[in-house]
């Protein structure tokens, strides 16, 4: 978040208004006060700016361009593995879900059917797989990649809060993941369905995926759906799915036998686009 905008007094203003107003400063063409403000963000949370595809902070016209920034093409190498992280960030938690139920953190869990917008059918696909949630903080690459190749088939708007995903807040707000603003990416694999989650959060100005560009806004208060049998959306392993402008969390669903993830992951292990995620079907 922007100096400016860290002024504001955030406890009288509502989380809504407060993520319309980041979202419009975010996308301004405010000429050195963009570029100012950019260098700041560069400064505080040491953002690795020789590895953008474009290092000069002049470039960047608005905060959206830079923070959604792309990267050179020999930044992220990808693994020969079945599964790949698909973002830059870091490991919240990974494992088996429990029946229906996702480990978010001790003393709080959350079922998949929440977590996909109420869908029972399409929950129950991933009893007893597996799942992982990784956090994306401010000064991570926040573009959204394939973690194995797959076809589109549903993607689903879900309403909600905007509570910050922070692992302290992780730790403290039942369902989070449940309850927060997302986007439902349903696709089929070679080796099976596997759902991709992107969680809003506080001041997350919007969510964008390659085939729909901007999800939200607007945000109209409720479920929206889009389904893809009719046109052919497909993506292969590592390509750009989407994006967080001001970003957050993303949570994967994969069915029974569930993965054998890389043994090297824990939580709280900072991870990079691209490296070895796991092998899918087996556990």
């Amino acid at each position: 978040m922007s100096d400016r905008l860290k002024v504001l007094p955030q406890y009288c203003l509502p989380k809504q208004a407060l993520t319309a107003l980041a979202g419009r400063f975010a996308s301004a063409r405010l000429g050195g006060v963009t570029t100012a403000v950019i260098r700041g963000f560069v400064r505080r949370y040491g953002v690795n700016m020789a590895e953008a595809a474009e290092p000069v902070i002049e470039a960047y016209s608005t905060f959206n361009e830079f923070f959604t920034r792309a990267l050179r093409a020999d930044a992220r190498p990808l693994a020969q593995a079945g599964l790949l992280c698909p973002v830059d960030g870091a490991i919240s938690q990974f494992g088996r879900i429990e029946r229906d139920q996702i480990f978010q953190a001790k003393g709080h869990r959350y079922s998949t059917t929440a977590l996909v917008g109420g869908d029972a059918t399409l929950a129950a696909q991933f009893q007893d797989g597996s799942f992982a949630t990784l956090y994306l903080s401010p000064r991570d690459y926040h573009r959204i990649h394939m973690p194995v190749g797959g076809r589109l088939r549903r993607m689903i708007h879900v309403p909600g809060e905007l509570f910050s995903v922070n692992p302290t807040t992780a730790r403290g707000v039942p369902g989070l993941f449940a309850r927060n603003e997302r986007v439902v990416c349903v696709f089929d694999s070679a080796a099976g369905p596997f759902v991709l989650v992107l969680v809003g959060a506080t001041i997350v100005g919007s969510m964008a995926t390659v085939w729909h560009g901007v999800v939200n806004p607007p945000r109209p208060g409720q479920l929206r759906e889009w389904r893809y049998d009719d046109r052919h959306v497909s993506l292969v392993q590592g390509e750009e799915m989407g994006r967080f402008l001001l970003g957050s969390t993303v949570v994967m669903l994969f069915p029974a036998p569930g993965v054998a993830f890389n043994p090297a992951w824990q939580p709280g292990a900072a991870l990079r686009m691209g490296e070895a995620m796991g092998e899918y079907g087996r556990r």
